[in-house]
């Protein structure tokens, strides 16, 4: 199996270098690794004690930054080395300041995985959610690192449960344990016959907890939040990470707005022909974050697109309700922790299944899922003429997010 796997390993990388020719992303991929040996040759020297995590995007990183925060902490002396599958993540955090070197984890074939571990030498090993690479699992087994998965998942559907799966299934023995978001990952675990496993819970209520303590400022949203003619604040309502499909119904909703109601669109993707499309499709004042330099008073606005990234989470701590994209679409809705931990009610589509954090909220009513226009309308109208209803929902996502932390500590007790 090992043969026919690295034959398919090799064949991607090819495949890869085709497709980067045609796709600006691919390219990003396959160019982002080039480099990486040379990198670590340059960075890490045998003398090093390196700790190493592995995320496969932005949401792993997000989900694995208080463990890595923790162990800085707890091994001061030690080197993170922090590495990503996707350019989506990389290209995000590649300068972040918690990892002493971040790059790109080259293709998972044999010759690659024995380079890599031979260059890093990592004394641990962190691999977020998910991710299991064969070759890397085997290379870091038979030189006895001790390998963790923190924050796993595990579904029925997935190939360790289905009868031709005891390639991937022997992979799993190279974890020295498993810490998993809930009790079904564990019990889907343990019936392999795997007893290393903890339900810790999910580390992402840890690190959107820790957003609370840092400063949510920002000078130019706040000036947006003002409703000029009426000398008062204005009911904001933030959509984060929107596809079309939630933006044709968002934009619909945007379009007979009642008075006094602003709207935030920060788009899951920026480019700018899609920028220039969502904007021509609305008849309220608008302006971009990329004009926003050229105004005198942004409060004379009602929608800001946001065609930047990385400050959707600030933006969140000003919303009275939240709408967050992806639900209409596969495997489904975005992170809805963050506008959560502000004590935001918040709306979604109706594909949030795979989601536990999402599943919860909709019981527990703090979150509201909707499938078309009248429906997001009702959802919106409730939580704008009711401010009980507004308060009690976002009561609900707060006190969620604040029972559900402890998993960093979880596994710092175990590796202590």
């Amino acid at each position: 199996m090992f043969f026919l796997y690295n034959l398919l390993a090799i064949f991607a990388g090819f495949l890869l270098k085709i497709i980067a020719l045609f796709s600006s992303k691919i390219k990003l991929f396959v160019n982002g690794r080039k480099t990486v040996f040379a990198t670590l040759k340059e960075r890490i020297q045998p003398s090093d004690n390196v700790i190493w995590f592995h995320a496969a995007s932005l949401g792993e990183y997000e989900q694995g930054l208080p463990v890595m925060e923790a162990i800085k902490a707890t091994y001061p002396h030690h080197k993170i080395l922090l590495t990503f599958f996707s350019p989506s993540g990389y290209e995000v955090r590649k300068k972040n300041t918690i990892a002493d070197l971040t790059v790109y984890l080259p293709l998972d074939s044999k010759k690659n995985a024995i380079e890599f571990i031979t260059l890093a030498h990592p004394e641990m090993v962190f691999f977020i959610k998910y991710e299991f690479w064969p070759n890397y699992l085997q290379q870091l087994q038979q030189r006895q690192i001790k390998t963790y998965l923190i924050s796993g998942i595990f579904r029925e559907k997935q190939v360790f449960f289905k009868w031709y799966g005891g390639f991937y299934r022997a992979a799993l023995h190279s974890f020295e344990h498993f810490f998993v978001q809930n009790e079904k990952s564990k019990q889907l675990i343990q019936s392999l016959g795997f007893t290393n496993v903890t339900l810790s819970g999910d580390t992402r209520f840890d690190r959107v907890q820790m957003i609370l303590e840092r400063n949510n400022t920002l000078d130019f949203i706040e000036q947006f939040t003002w409703n000029a003619s009426k000398n008062e604040k204005a009911t904001i309502i933030v959509i984060g990470s929107s596809w079309p499909k939630d933006e044709q119904l968002i934009v619909n909703y945007i379009n007979q707005a009642p008075e006094n109601v602003k709207f935030i669109i920060a788009p899951h993707n920026i480019k700018s022909e899609q920028i220039a499309h969502l904007k021509s499709q609305i008849e309220q004042k608008t302006i971009l974050f990329s004009e926003k330099e050229n105004q005198n008073s942004l409060s004379e606005y009602t929608v800001f697109i946001i065609d930047t990234i990385g400050i959707l989470t600030k933006i969140y701590s000003y919303a009275d309700i939240a709408y967050v994209g992806g639900g209409f679409g596969n495997p489904g809705v975005h992170n809805i922790l963050e506008p959560a931990t502000f004590g935001v009610p918040i709306v979604i589509g109706p594909n949030f299944a795979h989601f536990a954090e999402a599943t919860a909220l909709v019981h527990l009513e703090g979150c509201i899922s909707i499938s078309n226009f009248n429906s997001l309308k009702n959802a919106f109208d409730l939580l704008l003429q009711n401010e009980d209803e507004r308060y009690e929902k976002g009561h609900i996502c707060s006190t969620f997010v604040q029972m559900n932390q402890g998993a960093t500590q979880a596994i710092l007790r175990y590796l202590k």
